[in-house]
């Protein structure tokens, strides 16, 4: 099995979660500080899995200048769109009829592929077909597997809108009684009430405007909820009073649990609970499906098996197709065409500072930014190789107690010259321990500046030409043996040093002084990912950049002020992986 040599980062927000101390107490808290800053960090730990990525997936703010993951950030939305149509949806619309498209995207419930608007009627044949029309009724048909809107009983009258049309049927065609409508019927007859009129019989007559609805019909999930709650509400309305501001209940200042609350600051609160208590009405339960009551009888589910035993189980929905419905479904003839779900256009802001590090063009076809603060043009990249490049089928595997050299490469993003301090334990942590020597930890890297600017500035452009090939030479000189303190190979910005890796014996019996106390302590078997040799590598950066001024201070900034420099610096850890061990 093949092994890619690998570079992540560790962000520093894990570290920042120290925990709370008491007054009095700063001692403890600098050495704890003090014992976290000389601490090793192990790739190994359960924690270090969520703070370790690759450079493309860090930001970085310019105000606190650190490195900022997506674990760090707060995000914002700022659109909502439908993936399939690319039409900006407002956020109003996004409360009121939820996150999917209220257009005519729908996707298959079978297959989830695209869904298309088709007539039923036949094409028109003959001179001038392709510019004729075709009428309703319209159906919604899938190109993938065939599927249609017609197997299911629902026919539209228009080929837009179908989103608003859906939601009045049902599966068969049956129409279905919108909220909207239920709402409305409901004030009707709240505010009718007490103006009914009887007939000579003593029979109430039936009000024009009102919806002879059935109390025992059977509600869909939408529609049991939105009875239920407009019921609720009108019981605490009912049983406490309003308040000046139109509050009810425990928010109003007129309601029994204000009045308690006030009255119990001078009475101690025994009498005025047993006031409020009294002064509150009683609240009754909902009765009937007007009211959001729903009474589940056995010969729905009798009917259920018997119609699994008729059809067989290739009727049943899949796990699948239930989840993308927005109901509980058992059969493939209850599953409804389903809404395209939203997207959303998301900017990044640093919950240190709140300073923008991403965000997005609004508009919808478009993919640039106006804002992105990657890390990669503000951090050395890193990366490993092998120094000597091996033989075939050999280049991801290491050999016990044989050392190997890789090649270290830094580059730098910056306009400005760099100076890299890097630092690794002598052994990686673990139960099987290799050895780990950076011939070079100190150098600099220099700027990103324009190629043919260097070339000009050196006179000639091989300037940077020679200096590589001289460095080469220098390390041929030894048969092509790194030196302790000499870089291997210099660029215009980049720099390459030799890190030398002696890799442990995978052997759980073995000698005594080959043995880690970790392997002491545990000599279970060889656990996954154990033959990976990991190298935590502590890099400190440093570098001068421009001050940064205030647009009201730059304008009577001297040019000796505009020169100046501060000096910064950053540090992080990283963690290189470079190969597998071979078992013995």
């Amino acid at each position: 099995m093949s092994f890619t040599p690998y570079t992540y980062f560790q962000c520093p927000c894990t570290e920042s979660n120290l925990p709370t101390r008491r007054l009095g107490e700063n001692a403890s808290t600098e050495e704890e500080e003090s014992d976290q800053d000389d601490r090793t960090f192990d790739p190994r730990a359960p924690r270090a899995n969520y703070s370790l990525y690759p450079l493309e997936y860090l930001l970085y703010c310019e105000d606190c200048h650190q490195i900022r993951c997506p674990r760090c950030v707060l995000d914002e939305i700022v659109t909502w769109y439908c993936p399939n149509c690319l039409f900006e949806v407002p956020s109003s619309t996004v409360k009121s009829e939820g996150n999917r498209c209220t257009r005519s995207c729908f996707q298959c419930p079978i297959c989830i592929a695209p869904l298309s608007v088709s007539s039923t009627e036949a094409p028109p044949e003959g001179l001038g077909a392709e510019h004729a029309t075709q009428n309703g009724p319209y159906v919604l048909n899938c190109a993938y597997c065939a599927w249609s809107s017609k197997e299911i009983g629902i026919q539209f009258d228009k080929p837009n809108g179908i989103f608003a049309q859906l939601s009045k049927i049902q599966n068969g065609g049956k129409p279905i009684v919108t909220p909207r409508e239920r709402r409305k019927d409901r004030e009707e007859r709240t505010r009718d009430t007490s103006g009914s009129t009887m007939n000579e019989d003593g029979v109430v007559e039936d009000l024009p405007g009102i919806m002879n609805l059935d109390p025992h019909e059977l509600l869909d999930a939408e529609s049991q909820f939105s009875n239920l709650k407009a019921f609720y509400q009108s019981q605490l309305a009912d049983s406490s009073p309003a308040s000046a501001l139109g509050f009810t209940g425990e928010y109003g200042y007129g309601s029994p649990g204000a009045l308690s609350r006030i009255m119990g600051l001078y009475t101690g609160g025994s009498f005025a609970e047993k006031k409020a208590k009294s002064k509150k009405g009683a609240m009754r339960e909902a009765q009937d499906a007007l009211e959001g009551l729903q009474i589940t009888s056995p010969a729905s589910e009798e009917k259920a098996v018997n119609r699994l035993l008729s059809e067989g189980w290739e009727s049943t929905a899949s796990a699948v197709q239930k989840k993308e419905q927005s109901y509980n479904t058992h059969f493939v003839s209850d599953l409804r065409p389903i809404a395209h779900l939203l997207r959303t256009k998301r900017s990044k802001r640093c919950r240190t500072c709140r300073h923008i590090l991403s965000k997005p063009e609004s508009k919808v076809q478009t993919t640039r930014f106006r804002i992105r603060l990657v890390a990669l043009n503000y951090i050395p990249s890193i990366s490993i190789k092998p120094l000597q490049p091996a033989t075939l089928g050999r280049e991801t595997f290491l050999t016990p107690m044989k050392p190997t050299q890789f090649l270290l490469t830094f580059k730098n993003p910056l306009f400005d010259n760099v100076k890299v301090n890097i630092a690794t334990p002598a052994s990686t942590p673990g139960r099987f321990s290799s050895k780990v020597t950076i011939l070079c930890p100190q150098f600099e890297v220099g700027a990103n500046t324009d190629a043919w600017e260097e070339a000009l500035r050196e006179g000639g452009g091989k300037g940077t030409e020679r200096e590589k090939k001289r460095t080469k030479a220098e390390a041929s000189e030894g048969q092509n043996q790194a030196e302790a303190g000499k870089i291997w190979e210099r660029g215009r910005n980049w720099v390459s040093v030799v890190v030398e890796v002696l890799p442990a014996s995978l052997k759980i019996e073995g000698p005594e002084f080959m043995r880690s106390e970790e392997l002491k302590k545990d000599d279970g078997p060889l656990r996954e990912d154990e033959d990976v040799v990991e190298i935590p590598v502590f890099v400190r950066v440093e570098w001068e950049a421009d001050v940064a001024h205030d647009d009201t201070a730059g304008l009577t900034a001297t040019s000796r002020d505009k020169e100046a420099k501060e000096k910064r610096e950053l540090a992080y850890w990283c963690v290189l992986g470079v190969g597998k061990i071979i078992q013995d």
